[in-house]
């Protein structure tokens, strides 16, 4: 291929910020530092907005209201055929459609990247998942699950989220951040990150964390966000008598420092695809503890970089927990192993070669054609 930068155009429904807009941001920031032309349409009242302008990114809004909306199909055709979009990357279920649609008919390259590990099947009134020339799965684990659901492997390329850990570092020193949560520098310090909704399933970590306060009378839980049940979440708290052990930290854009002030990280998920929390942590060197799920045990090798647990199982929680507390030495040792693997394996730049790659193969296959 002669021309080597594109222009490339990310949809996106959603109205949170996660780990999957962080990683769309990320990308197309990265992207774009490398000289494409990045352009992300998406709703005017979603959060990424603001986040991907402050990246530097181009931004349109669209209704996004329907799989078969004409509000959003008709302008995102016009925007493609306009601007001479080389590549229409989709990301959430509604705007997987409209999008989808649109590069279809506008004749553009057509990705699609599936953030979720919650189970997809190829059937005749799901057409759209036919029509991406890739489907991107952010595990290998998601994409073998992909392939026995029927998609074609040809068709699914994993490119797990890469995290920039030169700029994933902490700002303060543990003592500082520690002071500033009012938090002792003795206390051993656990921290859960995550939007507190139900797949995320905090109510196993408030459980488990009861019976390490059993033993551990001065450990401390930390939950670096905010969500829906939150509000049941600190209505348990009270209920399994957590006390001031517990600390609500709400969102947080200071997460580097948080967790350098923690000794461990959790994670008690349902379903997962490749969490960045459990990325970060690791990058930083924090010993984990996660449940075996989606694609958890691509970063945590069971007793080599971290622990697994059973996900919906407290006391199976609870145990690898226990075990982190009651070895420091061998939960540093397990954190620095853990930092090594995702070092290598899950860093931007191995992201954005990924991506990068993808796009020449398809388009030069489409150039061909």
């Amino acid at each position: 291929m002669t021309k080597t930068t594109w222009t490339i155009l990310h949809t996106e429904w959603s109205d949170g910020w996660g780990g999957q807009e962080r990683r769309i941001v990320s990308e197309m920031a990265g992207m774009a530092a490398r000289g494409h032309r990045m352009i992300l349409a998406t709703r005017p009242q979603a959060q990424i907005v603001a986040h991907a302008q402050a990246a530097g990114v181009e931004v349109i809004t669209l209704p996004f209201q329907g799989k078969f909306e004409l509000a959003t199909i008709r302008p995102l055709m016009a925007l493609i055929r306009q601007q001479q979009v080389d590549i229409v990357n989709t990301h959430s279920g509604k705007d997987s459609w409209s999008g989808g649609l649109a590069a279809w008919r506008a004749g553009c390259c057509l990705v699609r990247t599936r953030h979720l590990n919650i189970p997809l099947r190829r059937s005749w009134h799901n057409f759209i998942h036919r029509l991406p020339a890739a489907i991107v799965t952010c595990g290998d684990t998601m994409r073998q699950q992909l392939i026995s659901n029927g998609f074609p492997p040809a068709q699914l390329v994993n490119i797990p989220t890469g995290i920039d850990f030169t700029a994933f570092q902490p700002r303060r020193t543990r003592a500082e951040v520690r002071a500033a949560l009012g938090v002792s520098e003795t206390a051993p310090v656990v921290l859960m990150t995550g939007v507190i909704r139900a797949v995320k399933r905090h109510e196993i970590a408030l459980r488990a964390f009861a019976q390490v306060l059993a033993r551990y009378p001065q450990a401390m839980l930390l939950l670096a966000g905010d969500g829906p049940m939150r509000r049941d979440m600190e209505a348990l708290v009270q209920q399994l008598g957590l006390g001031q052990q517990v600390r609500f930290l709400g969102h947080r854009e200071d997460v580097p420092d948080i967790m350098a002030a923690a000794d461990y990280a959790l994670l008690t998920s349902r379903s997962e695809g490749v969490p960045q929390a459990v990325t970060q942590g690791l990058g930083l060197g924090l010993p984990t503890v996660a449940t075996a799920v989606g694609g958890v045990p691509e970063l945590i090798q069971h007793e080599r970089t971290g622990l697994l647990a059973t996900p919906e199982d407290e006391n199976a929680v609870a145990e690898q927990l226990l075990r982190l507390l009651a070895d420091p030495a061998w939960a540093r040792e397990l954190g620095r192993a853990g930092q090594q693997h995702v070092l290598q394996e899950f860093s931007l730049t191995a992201m954005l070669d990924k991506t990068e790659a993808l796009y020449a193969r398809l388009l030069a296959q489409r150039k061909s054609r």
